[in-house]
Order: C-alpha cells, then sequence, then structure tokens
C-alpha cells in the first residue's frame, strides 16, 4: 500500500487565483453551496494550484490534468480522492467556459484510476441497542445520550445536529425534526419515542449548561454551541467506556440508521427522503449493506447453505 500524501501547509496557504476565487464566490451565491463543501473545493483547487506549478490555470490542457492524476495516485490519494479532485476542477472549468469565454474544459473525460468499493460501516442492532442503553448520569451524559438517540432515531448528519437551535427545527409536540442539509435542502424527518424522552430530560436540564442567550440545542461545559468535534469525541468516548469494541463516528450513526431501517421495511425511496439525498444512487449502497444482511442470515439457517 502506498503511503498516503502528507498536506503541504504552505501550499494550503497560496492565494487562488482571481478566477478561481470568482467561482467559489458564484458557488455561494448562486449555487448555495455550504461552507464545507466550499472549503473542500478550495482544498482542491490548491491542489490544483500546486501541480500547475506556476502556470495559468486557464492554460492547462487534457495532458496536463492527466499528469497530474498520475502524480496524485503516485502520492498515494485513492481514485476516489481523486475523483472527487476531478470533479472540483471540472466544475471550475466548466464555469471558466461559461461565463470566462474559456474555449474549452480540459478535465473533460478524464477519470480517476479505479479504487475498490468501500461500503459504509454500520453498527448492528444489537451494538446500536448497547450503545444507548442505560441511564444518563449528569449532565453531560444526559445531554450525549440526546445526541445520540436523536442520531440514530432520525439519521441526521453531524452538522445537521450541531446546527440545531432552541425553538428552530425541533417540535418535540409534533415528534418532528427539520433541519436545512446540503444545497440548503430541508427535509423533516419523525423522532422516535426513546429519542424524544432523551431529549426533554435534556432540555429540562440544559439551563444548567447554557446561558440565557444561547441557542444552540447542545451546549458544552462552557455553555456555548458544541463543536462537531466535540460531538465525535463524545461518540467515541462512549463506544470506548462500555466496550463496544469498534470505533463510532456520527456518520456510523446515520449508516446505521439507513440500513436498519432499509432491513425492516425494504423501502428505499423512503430511506432516501429521510436520508435526504438528492439522487437515489446515493441511496443505493444501503441495499449492499442489507444484502450482506440476508447472506449472513442464509448462511447461518439455510441447511444447505455453505460452511
Amino acid at each position: 500500500m502506498k503511503p498516503a500524501a502528507v498536506p503541504d501547509p504552505e501550499a494550503a496557504a497560496v492565494p487562488l487565483p482571481p478566477e478561481a476565487e470568482a467561482w467559489l464566490g458564484w458557488l455561494a451565491s448562486q449555487r448555495r453551496a455550504a461552507g464545507l463543501t466550499l472549503q473542500a473545493y478550495r482544498r482542491d483547487l490548491q491542489a490544483l494550484l500546486r501541480l500547475a506549478d506556476g502556470r495559468g490555470l486557464a492554460t492547462l490542457a487534457p495532458h496536463d490534468i492527466r499528469r497530474f492524476v498520475g502524480r496524485l495516485h503516485g502520492e498515494g490519494l485513492s481514485g476516489r480522492s481523486i475523483a472527487r479532485h476531478l470533479s472540483a476542477w471540472r466544475g471550475f472549468y466548466r464555469w471558466l467556459v461559461r461565463h470566462q469565454g474559456l474555449a474549452a474544459n480540459p478535465v473533460d473525460g478524464i477519470r480517476a484510476p479505479k479504487s475498490a468499493v468501500t461500503l459504509p460501516r454500520a453498527l448492528s442492532p444489537d451494538q446500536a441497542q448497547a450503545l444507548l442503553e442505560g441511564e444518563a448520569e449528569g449532565l453531560l451524559e444526559m445531554r450525549d445520550l440526546a445526541m445520540f438517540e436523536l442520531f440514530y432515531s432520525s439519521g441526521l448528519r453531524l452538522a445537521e445536529l450541531a446546527a440545531l437551535d432552541v425553538g428552530g427545527g425541533l417540535d418535540l409536540a409534533e415528534a418532528m425534526v427539520t433541519v436545512t442539509g446540503k444545497r440548503q435542502r430541508q427535509r423533516s424527518v419523525p423522532v422516535g419515542g426513546k429519542a424524544l424522552d432523551a431529549l426533554r430530560a435534556w432540555l429540562a436540564a440544559r439551563e444548567q449548561m447554557a446561558p440565557a442567550d444561547e441557542r444552540a440545542v447542545f451546549v458544552s461545559r462552557t455553555g456555548t454551541r458544541l463543536s462537531p468535534a466535540g460531538i465525535r469525541s463524545r461518540l467515541a468516548l462512549r463506544a470506548r467506556q462500555i466496550g463496544l469494541g469498534v470505533h463510532v463516528h456520527p456518520h456510523m450513526l446515520r449508516h446505521s440508521f439507513a440500513s436498519h431501517l432499509l432491513q425492516s421495511s425494504g423501502d428505499l425511496r423512503a430511506v432516501q427522503e429521510l436520508l435526504g439525498h438528492a439522487s437515489i444512487r446515493s441511496t443505493q449502497v444501503y441495499t449492499h449493506l442489507d444484502f450482506q444482511h440476508l447472506s449472513q442470515v442464509y448462511d447461518k439457517t439455510h441447511p444447505r447453505a455453505r460452511k
């Protein structure tokens, strides 16, 4: 296995040319791209600038892009990471063609090297139960239990949960949570009974940690909005404390939500809506997880299954 490429912090600090900044500004204002998406595109353009080694981005040709793909692969980037770079570069040059008069898009038709397909990791129902069972002791555990129950109950993304405000999208009376996801798309998702109980308990005690002017549902020890990094850290700590044996991150709870729902219902379109996926192709990965589950059941129970 090739070693992973080490980012160059000095290269990351190099300013982008005006046309690249203009494209990012257009994405923010016209496409309402999320902040994290813009940060990722900025890093991808920084990589292109580094590879161009002083040449103007508008002067690059397809053979240059192919050479850059080879260099990224040689530096240890996976096919998936290179494909993400190419997607950003392709979008940038498409914008240059439409808005800046560039003759052709040098990234068109160029593909990343193939890499092994990796399925999202999901907890088993028993592992999810172990993670969430037990009584909360103290304010921090009460807050954590409410967060983790909501992740698993409603399949929220980390940024969506961290951004929740009191009096905002969380409606306990209707057992619904409304969040704004990627590309500013809103969706409303049901909140299960266990999550409702945990949220009610936390919100009743929240004022002991949060000042009166703090709007965040989930706050840190200092009373400010709990950061995504803080949420990740608390979830990993919880998994270690109970001896779960696997590293658990917030997206794994989202994967578990989708996988367990699909196993029970078989309704791919419903899972797509609940996850907020724009394309059914993004949701179809969970059919592979479901097939793995069915295969395991078959192997364990069918009298003529492979041993």
